[in-house]
């Protein structure tokens, strides 16, 4: 194919740019104001090549440099990501939020496990008894690995159900340890054997199994909001393409009083988009990050007693922008996407003509070649086969290269902003951003 080359922007050079645009450090908060909330933000999968993609994929064409996102105005450095030497150099999510949200290096699989598999205290535990409030929202099940390693402790990331029951029968005391908890996962809590949304009910939880039904219920309450029976719709493929961003600010509405409350929030979905070696869903969780992050500057900004935090717990799928030896980007072909591959995917067999619907989906008109790959597709193939040709589209036209459906074991980025801040900059170990929190938070009296 032949197409208009744009410039192949390195991290280096496009931080430079930021740099040069938004000052050479972040700005200092107040190191006398001691947070009464905390924000803790993980976006799984998110390794650096993610974040650069981002950006050029927000760039405007029309002028000459590369704008920063909301996101560039506040990396204060990156974090390292190996899991315990059990597990080799590469970790998994469970690992890695077990790390986050404990201090703790732990087996790959491992919920809020050490390597000898023996519960391990988590930020949101410590807030939780010091009299805050506690929730998490996220965009996969709320049973997910980096979830249930801040709430639960299970030997296996896998145990699902296990590990919903938990969120209901383990106490802090005579309390729950979760306060709020929004995602998905009916599957888990609505079963044969258990339902666990009438248990919560009893216990004096308010429910809502729709967005809009969330953002209805009365202020200040025990809430559990479950939107899907596993994980939520893609980004591309929702009601609301910015469920995170709304979830996040239900959460806090929900959370805030007089002691604080500790916030998980999770962009689940990149590291899925990531593993599905699939750009236009990858850069559509990244847009809702950063509405997320925008809605969180503007909170702190009204109420600067509230730390945030953002991190990735690794990075998935190797994303190379740019492949094959070809210097260039091309974002602008997954810009006017109207659903994700594998929606379309699932609905280009029952069309009249397959290939004009993929270019309607796609948005914009398909070459002679791709007409014919289009056309390959049969009754025969399996859905993963179908979304693998049209990816080969994708992935040729925006040049976008990837080198695993797995994760790769580099350094993440960190980002900080609100009272403590300054205290993630440098490069960290991952076990060090849950060590800051709990100083943060001090010990139990």
């Amino acid at each position: 194919m032949k197409l208009k080359n744009i410039a192949f922007i390195s991290l280096a050079s496009a931080s430079t740019l930021l740099l040069s645009a938004c000052g050479s450090t972040p700005e200092k908060s107040d190191t006398d104001v001691v947070p009464k909330n905390i924000i803790m933000v993980v976006a799984d999968g998110m390794g650096p090549a993610y974040t650069t993609a981002y950006r050029l994929y927000k760039d405007l064409p029309e002028t000459p440099m590369i704008e920063p996102t909301v996101l560039d105005e506040f990396l204060v450095g990156t974090a390292r990501t190996y899991p315990a030497p059990v597990s080799g150099y590469v970790t998994d999510s469970a690992a890695s939020a077990t790390a986050l949200a404990a201090g703790v290096k732990t087996y790959n699989g491992a919920i809020g496990l050490d390597v000898n598999k023996q519960p391990v205290e988590s930020v949101l535990h410590r807030a939780k008894r010091l009299g805050k409030k506690t929730g998490v929202a996220v965009t996969s099940q709320i049973v997910h690995a980096t979830p249930a390693s801040y709430i639960a402790h299970n030997e296996s990331r896998r145990n699902y159900d296990a590990i919903a029951d938990s969120f209901l029968d383990d106490r802090l005391g005579d309390a729950m340890v979760a306060d709020v908890m929004l995602g998905g996962g009916w599957r888990y809590f609505i079963r044969e054997d258990r339902n666990l949304v009438d248990e919560f009910k009893a216990q004096g939880y308010q429910y809502a199994d729709s967005y809009t039904d969330l953002l209805s219920l009365p202020k200040g309450k025990p809430t559990l909001g479950l939107f899907a029976d596993v994980g939520l719709p893609k980004a591309l493929d929702d009601t609301n393409e910015h469920r995170l961003s709304m979830m996040t600010e239900a959460a806090i509405s929900q959370l805030e009083n007089a002691k604080g409350f500790f916030l998980l929030v999770e962009a689940s979905q990149v590291d899925w988009a990531g593993h599905a070696n699939d750009i236009a869903s990858a850069m559509k969780e990244m847009e809702d990050l950063e509405q997320t992050m925008l809605l969180l500057k503007n909170y702190v900004a009204a109420n600067p007693d509230t730390l945030v935090i953002l991190t990735a717990d690794h990075s998935t799928g190797g994303l190379t922008i740019g492949a094959n030896g070809d210097y260039r980007w091309s974002p602008e072909f997954i810009h006017n996407m109207k659903s994700s591959v594998t929606a379309i995917s699932e609905a280009v067999l029952e069309q009249e003509d397959m290939a004009l619907y993929v270019e309607q989906e796609f948005g914009f008109a398909l070459t002679d070649e791709e007409i014919n790959l289009v056309s390959t597709l049969n009754s025969k193939m399996t859905l993963r086969e179908r979304e693998g040709v049209l990816k080969l589209i994708i992935d040729a036209r925006t040049n976008t290269g990837w080198t695993t459906s797995g994760h790769t074991g580099v350094d993440v980025e960190v980002y900080a902003f609100g009272p403590g801040s300054e205290n993630f900059a440098g490069n960290l170990n991952n076990t060090d951003i849950a060590e800051k929190i709990f100083a943060v938070l001090g010990s139990v009296k």
